[in-house]
């Protein structure tokens, strides 16, 4: 039970929140909402020569003075309750079930009229802002941070496509220099839709099996390049003997 000492200190603490919030209010007249009209706080006299931009921003400024003037009027209401109870005798005791209100719940909510267990709000909302379903990151709903890589034909691709055709990029904005001016884009050498060059023409069944090689113009120019290089593979010779040749030899 709260000694009176603490019942006072708890009501100097609150009656200061009350001040400062009043003498807020007074200074910026409740966020501004005293005035007639959003025009008023910027010094506007009208719509009719501002730019739809900036008409949208001082409505969006309108819109966060309300929600700020709500919040605030709404902490001024709980601390004339937190007083009332200080009046009544009833402060530091839960108003539903009566119980002790834990010390430090009052240290952290001087405002506090209810037991954790009985406050009104006892659900966190996970609630994503409604802006966020229709804000995307760049290249669309995809996000390259992800642990599964999408190695499909995907929005980067697309993306990378476009720009073949064209854009303002210079060969000193490249880290590498390119072998010809329709390369001069960002990553143009990357494949689309595929990592490695076989991947265009080789295919599995659904269980990594049955491995096929399908002829096409892009079979014959990888066969092409390693027979110029002299190897089996992009990444060197394989033993002969080695029936799997991507995995190591068991021991």
């Amino acid at each position: 039970m709260l000694s009176s000492q603490q019942v006072e200190t708890f009501r100097s603490q609150l009656l200061k929140m009350k001040d400062e919030i009043e003498q807020r209010f007074e200074m910026n007249g409740h966020y501004g909402l005293e005035e007639g009209h959003a025009h008023e706080s910027v010094g506007e006299l009208s719509s009719y020569d501002n730019h739809p931009a900036d008409e949208a921003t001082e409505l969006y400024e309108r819109e966060k003075d309300i929600a700020l003037n709500e919040h605030t009027e709404e902490e001024l209401t709980d601390i004339d309750r937190a007083l009332q109870a200080v009046d009544n005798g009833t402060y530091g005791k839960c108003e539903v079930c009566g119980m002790e209100i834990p010390l430090d719940r009052l240290d952290a909510i001087p405002t506090a009229t209810t037991c954790k267990e009985h406050a009104p709000e006892q659900v966190v909302s996970h609630n994503r802002p409604i802006e966020e379903g229709v804000l995307m990151p760049p290249f669309g709903k995809f996000n390259y941070d992800d642990q599964d890589e999408n190695v499909a034909f995907d929005a980067e691709d697309a993306y990378q496509i476009v720009n073949s055709f064209g854009s303002s990029e210079t060969p000193s904005d490249l880290t590498y220099p390119k072998d010809h001016y329709n390369d001069m884009y960002m990553e143009s050498e990357e494949p689309d839709g595929y990592v490695e060059d076989y991947e265009n023409f080789v295919g599995t069944d659904i269980e990594g099996k049955e491995i096929t090689v399908y002829p096409s113009n892009q079979h014959e120019q990888y066969e092409d390049m390693l027979d110029e290089e002299g190897l089996m593979t992009i990444f060197g010779d394989l033993p002969g003997y080695e029936k799997d040749p991507y995995t190591e030899e068991e021991v």
